[in-house]
């Protein structure tokens, strides 16, 4: 499996494998529930904040889980584990792949490719909820990968409560297929564009891995 220094720093919480870039949101919330759990076990009055506060740091914890994967074989795997929701072609001759992804999801988006991070582009944007059209104009992070196949480019897209999009590694990184690239925070999509001439393995509505589900046919 591929790995590199990119993909090895990661936070950790009490044994668990977390995304780069939890931390801002875990350690409040986990040291809410602590705090709070401590203090429902002297007074009961503690408990009607303890409860939330535990079920939202395990939610937090679940979010930002980060598995290991054992990376497929393929040209092009996926970015992102989440749902197909449109298959479009392009007018360049490229095809679009759209997935969306839930609050559900694991949200460590990695390389479809082997490659060169060729540029990596933030665009300011909206945050409408990310199954909607409009939300190709949402908050984004534009990445282009030099690839055997060419010029690769693949979309972060925030979505409603996405309000953040970390990418892990700068222009001019090599990364190795299946290697952790970023994470967005919260319910969001990520577009890739297929060049001409490779052909679709997947169809709306099926579920997709990231760094496992291939994209294109042989």
């Amino acid at each position: 499996m591929p790995h590199s220094h990119s993909s090895a720093q990661r936070d950790s919480l009490v044994g668990v494998r977390l995304a780069r870039g939890a931390s801002p949101w875990l350690l409040p919330t986990v040291a809410t529930a602590a705090v709070s759990l401590a203090r429902a076990r002297r007074s009961g009055r503690w408990t009607a904040v303890a409860v939330p506060a535990t079920a939202l740091a395990a939610g937090m914890l679940w979010f930002f889980r980060d598995p290991e994967r054992e990376i497929a074989q393929g040209r092009v795997i996926s970015p992102a584990d989440g749902v197909v929701q449109s298959i479009m072609p392009w007018k360049d001759g490229r095809t679009r792949v759209a997935i969306f992804m839930s609050p559900l999801n694991v949200h460590v988006n990695r390389a479809p490719l082997a490659g060169t991070v060729t540029s990596v582009e933030h665009i300011p944007g909206g945050f409408v909820p990310a199954f909607n059209k409009e939300s190709e104009n949402n908050e984004r992070v534009v990445w282009h990968f030099d690839t055997e196949l060419g010029d690769i480019e693949m979309v972060q897209i925030a979505g409603a409560v996405a309000r953040r999009i970390v990418p892990y590694v700068p222009q001019g990184t090599k990364v190795e297929q299946g290697e952790r690239i970023g994470l967005i925070r919260f319910g969001s999509r990520v577009d890739i564009y297929l060049p001409e001439g490779v052909d679709v393995a997947v169809e709306v509505g099926q579920a997709t891995t990231a760094g496992v589900t291939r994209l294109d046919r042989d």
